[in-house]
C-alpha cells in the first residue's frame, strides 16, 4: 500500500493561480558537491521551459526533485504543485499528480509490442486479466495522438530512438500528464526526429495545456 503524497497549506501559495509549479531555495548536496544551490523556478500553466547548461550544472538533479526521485528530506527548499506544497516520496507519488519524466536513457522494453509498452504498470485489465483488444486499440489512439504510424504489435525494439521517444510520450499520456519533464530529449535524435518531437510538443502544450 502506498501512502499518499504528503501537503501542507502555505502562505507562499496564495500567488499561486497563474502557476502550476513554483520551487523556492532548492539546495541538493552530494557527498563533496552541491548540485543546487538556492534553485529557484517558476511555471506558468501553459508555458514550456528549457533549463540549459553545460554538464554537471544541475539540469537532471533540479528534474529528478521535481519528479520525486530525489525525495522529500535529501534536499532543503519548497516546491509547489497546483496550489499545494509538497513533500514527494517517490516517482509514483509525482505520477499520480500527473508529473510525468521522460529520462534520456528511456525505460522502454525492447522485446515487448509498442502497446504493451505504452501501458506497462498501467495495464487495461478488469479482474487481474488483460483486456488485449483493449489495450491495442486504446494504444492506436495514442500512437496516432502523438504521430507514430506503426503497428501497435510492433516489437519496440525494431523501431529508432526518436519512435521510442514518442512511444514513452505516448505511455506519459495514459497517466493523464499535467507536467511533462525531459531530459535531453534530443540528444540521440537526428534533424528529422528532433523537429517532429518539439512540434509535437507544442501541440500537445496548445491542444491539451501540458
Amino acid at each position: 500500500m502506498i501512502a499518499p503524497p504528503v501537503y501542507h497549506s502555505s502562505e507562499w501559495c496564495d500567488d499561486m493561480a497563474n502557476y502550476i509549479l513554483k520551487m523556492k531555495n532548492i539546495t541538493k548536496l552530494f557527498p563533496g558537491v552541491k548540485a543546487l544551490d538556492n534553485v529557484n523556478l517558476n511555471v506558468e500553466r501553459g508555458e514550456i521551459h528549457a533549463l540549459v547548461g553545460e554538464n554537471g550544472a544541475g539540469k537532471s538533479t533540479l528534474m529528478n526533485v521535481i519528479g520525486g526521485i530525489h525525495p522529500y528530506g535529501s534536499y532543503t527548499g519548497r516546491m509547489i504543485f497546483e496550489g499545494r506544497e509538497l513533500q514527494l516520496r517517490s516517482i509514483r507519488e509525482s505520477e499520480k499528480l500527473g508529473i510525468s519524466f521522460i529520462h534520456q536513457e528511456l525505460s522502454l522494453v525492447p522485446y515487448l509490442t509498442i502497446a504493451e509498452n505504452i501501458f506497462l504498470g498501467n495495464e487495461c485489465a478488469r479482474g487481474g486479466i488483460i483486456d488485449w483488444q483493449k489495450s491495442f486499440r486504446r494504444g492506436k489512439e495514442l500512437m496516432d495522438m502523438v504521430g507514430l504510424n506503426d503497428k501497435p504489435t510492433t516489437l519496440v525494439g525494431d523501431i529508432g530512438v526518436g519512435k521510442q521517444q514518442l512511444v514513452e510520450i505516448a505511455k506519459a499520456l495514459t497517466r493523464d500528464v499535467k507536467l511533462l519533464i525531459l531530459d535531453e530529449p534530443t540528444a540521440a535524435l537526428n534533424d528529422n526526429d528532433s523537429d517532429h518531437l518539439l512540434n509535437l510538443l507544442t501541440e500537445l502544450n496548445q491542444s491539451r495545456g501540458i
